[in-house]
């Protein structure tokens, strides 16, 4: 790494550091709008008043909102997210046990999105207005207005209840059986990738129209280069920014979304903890999960603008 490099990390760091503490605020001051109060869900149906007041004392909930939330954001940045208040657990514990099974099928409709939008995106901008076109803009649309539920929901029905090609509900761990696990992530990463397939082709369909019809690329036809060449070595080069800025997007989005794919296939994943959590106005879990999912859209982003430099160096200018 350069000493350009060093010091251009350091200062998107120093960038980041004010998001992250503005994301803290609206994860814990969000939190305190939801109706209910922990203490009398620990304490039970029947708990008088003077023991919901000793669990809210031993909780630390009867102190100011801001010491509470100084004193969570401090833990939070040593890697102490709390306990979870039904079961006693260490939240860090709770969510690195299900994030693995998050991850992996964020992971795998990010591969699918790239794997198909890029190639629809390409052949779309290359037979510009053509029937060709009208089929991927048609695909690209049905893509981002179909839900992502609804179409996992099909995949269940026909794959996996219908052929019986796939698990219909679970997780298996990656490190244990990756076999397994690929086979149980197949189809939520599928429904995933209808969204992100679309959002990709669309986006760079555009960018490579307005490539392919620049004095750059009517040059390069004149000194006899063949059409793959053009397309591949110097048109996706030239849009390999507006191309990985989208691929950012779309990780970002596709993290959100796994709240209702994970419902679906009943996948113990951080969606699915953050629901039941929530429900169970077990905040600290709720808390640390979502603090865990911004943290990882931040460093996304953060990796996305680094890379953007790298390619351009211009960017950063």
């Amino acid at each position: 790494m350069t000493k350009r490099q060093i010091v251009l990390l350091a200062s998107r760091l120093v960038q980041v550091l004010p998001v992250v503490v503005l994301a803290t605020v609206v994860i814990f001051g969000l939190l305190q709008l939801v109706p209910g109060d922990p203490a009398a869900v620990i304490a039970g149906e029947y708990a008088t008043a003077e023991r919901i007041a000793e669990i809210r004392h031993q909780l630390g909930l009867d102190q100011p909102l801001w010491r509470q939330y100084l004193g969570w954001l401090f833990a939070a940045m040593h890697g102490d997210l709390s306990t979870s208040l039904i079961t006693g657990q260490p939240v860090v514990e709770e969510v690195l046990r299900r994030l693995p099974n998050t991850l992996l099928i964020v992971c795998g409709a990010l591969m699918l999105s790239i794997s198909v939008g890029v190639p629809l995106g390409l052949t779309a901008a290359t037979h510009v207005d053509s029937p060709v076109d009208r089929v991927v803009t048609t695909i690209a649309s049905l893509g981002v207005a179909v839900p992502n539920f609804w179409f996992g929901m099909i995949l269940v029905g026909f794959f996996a209840l219908g052929l019986g090609l796939f698990p219909t509900t679970g997780a298996a761990s990656l490190f244990q059986d990756p076999r397994a696990a690929v086979m149980h992530a197949a189809l939520p990463s599928v429904a995933l990738a209808m969204g992100g397939t679309a959002e990709i082709a669309r986006q760079l369909r555009s960018a490579m129209i307005e490539v392919l019809g620049s004095q750059y690329v009517r040059t390069l036809h004149a000194k006899g280069l063949p059409q793959s060449s053009i397309l591949w070595r110097h048109g996706l080069k030239n849009v390999s920014l507006t191309l990985l800025t989208v691929i950012g997007l779309v990780f970002n989005r596709t993290l959100g979304a796994t709240v209702a794919i994970e419902a679906v296939f009943a996948i113990p994943g951080t969606g699915t903890l953050v629901v039941t959590s929530a429900t169970n106005k077990d905040f600290p879990i709720v808390q640390g999960t979502v603090f865990v999912l911004v943290m990882i859209v931040i460093g996304c982003n953060l990796l996305i603008d680094l890379l953007c430099t790298v390619l351009d160096p211009r960017v950063d200018k």
